[in-house]
């Protein structure tokens, strides 16, 4: 699929990969709306977009909690209002980290991953695919992760919540291939499973479940940062309360500024795999190769006495869904 002249909607646009998206999709010539929950990273995203958009492409912006399905109705609603009652490209890109464990952690942590991560690939779905049935030609982009067939991020370190519900988004594109193929032929599914990509889904996570402000953390909030450091293998007891919070400041910069490829490079990636009609997008290096590593030998790859695969160069810092 060419992007000149289409209609897309991408969620998750106020930042990371979806303002990546985009930029780059209106630079192609593409009407664009996108939703976020955050007003200033959409703001921000408009601007850029606006600068680089080519053959009268418009953006248009809304604020949207995809997790909850009375807004993505709501969204749903401006954008036919706005752009018609037909789109060719939905990006379900929204998400966030958090809920490590579902047995330490609180349930609420869990479920709002586990909300934004499966529930609003779901609703927005749900949502848009009509839209999509009713044009000529169109594409569904669903945002897994390599934690979509890896269920880990290394010893010590439960990844349950956001790990299951990639596991769904992987299952639930690779269903709609068939169903697709039967009921809508002229609509294709990808799903995208990226590896550590640099955007700031480690700060924004921590504010979207609730976390304070690393200067406004608490000696309880710290005691949390330093469990979840100790589960590391890292000494973190002697650690001055000061120190310990620029540390978690610097958690989310860190992530977003040492990753193998940058935000704009995984769009890039993504908008070239949907040129190309690929259903299975993998996005950066270390995603080609821990899928490699889980195909050759699946039966090792949660063994951690030596022979498994250890911790990946991508699994999140420390205190990154630490929520007070």
């Amino acid at each position: 699929m060419e992007f000149a002249g289409k209609k897309a909607v991408v969620t998750g646009g106020g930042s990371g990969m979806g303002r990546e998206l985009v930029v780059q999709l209106a630079a192609d010539g593409c009407t664009v709306a996108t939703c976020d929950v955050n007003a200033g990273g959409l703001e921000e995203t408009k601007a850029k977009a606006d600068e680089a958009a080519s053959g009268g492409a418009e953006v248009t912006i809304h604020r949207c909690d995809v997790s909850d399905e009375s807004q993505v109705l709501s969204f749903r609603d401006e954008v036919v209002a706005r752009h018609g009652e037909r789109i060719n490209l939905l990006f379900n890109n929204a998400g966030i980290g958090g809920g490590g464990s579902f047995i330490a952690d609180e349930r609420e942590s869990w479920e709002r991953t586990f909300g934004v991560d499966w529930w609003g690939v779901y609703y927005c779905t749900r949502a848009f695919l009509p839209l999509m049935i009713a044009s000529d030609e169109g594409y569904l982009v669903n945002t897994s992760s390599v934690n979509g067939f890896w269920a880990s991020l290394g010893p010590g370190i439960p990844h349950t919540a956001y790990s299951s519900a990639k596991f769904a988004v992987k299952g639930f594109s690779e269903a709609m291939i068939e169903d697709l193929r039967v009921n809508a032929p002229h609509v294709k599914v990808a799903v995208v499973m990226p590896g550590h990509i640099g955007t700031d889904i480690v700060t924004n996570s921590r504010r979207y479940l609730g976390a304070p402000e690393p200067d406004d953390m608490t000696e309880e909030d710290l005691a949390k940062v330093r469990s979840d450091i100790t589960k590391r293998g890292l000494p973190a007891d002697q650690i001055p309360s000061d120190q310990l919070r620029q540390m978690v400041k610097m958690i989310g910069e860190a992530f977003r500024d040492a990753a193998p490829l940058s935000a704009a490079g995984a769009a890039t990636v993504i908008l070239d795999g949907v040129r190309a009609g690929k259903w299975r997008i993998l996005v950066g290096e270390d995603a080609h190769l821990l899928d490699e590593r889980v195909r050759a030998n699946p039966a090792a790859a949660y063994d951690h006495t030596g022979v498994g695969f250890g911790t990946m160069p991508f699994a999140a810092p420390p205190g990154a869904d630490t929520a007070g």
